[in-house]
């Protein structure tokens, strides 16, 4: 009895974030799936359509093509950054921390976290005047090296404008899996690098054999929130090019943000983000699954 009065007691404290979550995630979900079904402008009484919006997402070739765009960005922001990502912090921390110093090793880490501290914004009108085609510095240098035949319109080109985000997008999300990674690597047991090296491993046998089995949790952890953050990616699509150009580079969180707020076809762009919604939530469950599977194995 007093430990369930205790239990009660703790429960107090969960009801403002109930609350919170409740306001701000709970009911914009609920509208938002109810509006789906809807024919509105923002303006007056929403119009029950049932499932027109969604008979006419599915067949928008506008709405496949986003989701084209987004396995291009999921392999630029999870898988790309995740191995890349893994290899740096074990580089960081099997040689640069032993060769040098622990304080280099930090250095180089807070460098490549850097772009994750500074504005969407920011990163997306810098990355803009790099990739200019008249004054970017891109163009600038290959054309000062002798390889200005390879100058192009990153940005205006839709050959070039989809991998010219996937490449901001590395660089922007590959600081994050390193900051994971080598906390993890700071839990392994010394002992496990020695016995190998006793053994005669190679770095590469001691990275696959005990870095990476070691660390499959954070490993799981980097996936799903990598993933899910590009299926979500709207900032730097928003700053670097809307979407363009001719639909390049449209993905589906901007393309519902276009019905919602240029089109005014507020029922279909909830029917966008209801879509997305789900599969995003699909995919965590998928995720979390394998994971608990590999941690029972």
């Amino acid at each position: 009895m007093a430990g369930s009065t205790k239990n009660r007691g703790y429960a107090v404290y969960l009801i403002p974030g109930l609350l919170a979550s409740t306001a701000v995630i709970i009911v914009p979900l609920v509208m938002t799936v109810y509006i789906s079904f809807t024919k509105w402008t923002g303006i007056g009484s929403p119009k029950w359509v049932g499932f027109d919006n969604y008979t006419r997402l599915f067949a928008d070739a506008n709405f496949w093509a986003s989701f084209g765009h987004i396995i291009l960005l999921i392999i630029a922001m999870a898988v790309v950054p995740t191995f890349l990502g893994l290899v740096l912090a074990a580089v960081l921390f099997d040689y640069v921390a032993k060769k040098f110093s622990d304080r280099w090793a930090s250095v180089l880490r807070s460098g490549y976290y850097l772009p994750q501290v500074l504005p969407v914004a920011v990163t997306g009108i810098i990355w803009g005047w790099i990739l200019h085609p008249s004054y970017g510095a891109l163009n600038k240098i290959l054309e000062s090296v002798g390889l200005g035949s390879l100058a192009h319109n990153w940005l205006g080109d839709p050959k070039y404008a989809l991998y010219s985000v996937m490449a901001v997008m590395i660089w922007f999300q590959l600081g994050y899996p390193i900051v994971m990674f080598m906390s993890g690597l700071q839990r392994i047991d010394p002992e496990l690098y020695e016995a190998a090296d006793l053994d005669g491993a190679t770095w590469w046998q001691r990275f696959r054999k005990i870095t990476v089995a070691m660390i499959r949790p954070e490993l799981y952890v980097v996936l799903v929130t990598t993933t899910i953050a590009s299926l979500k990616i709207f900032g730097q699509i928003f700053v670097l090019t809307r979407g363009g150009p001719s639909n390049a580079t449209l993905v589906p969180s901007y393309f519902a943000y276009k019905n919602f707020f240029e089109k005014a076809q507020v029922g279909y762009g909830s029917a966008i983000s209801t879509v997305l919604t789900v599969l995003i939530v699909i995919l965590a469950i998928v995720f979390l699954r394998l994971q608990n599977r590999a941690e029972r194995s």
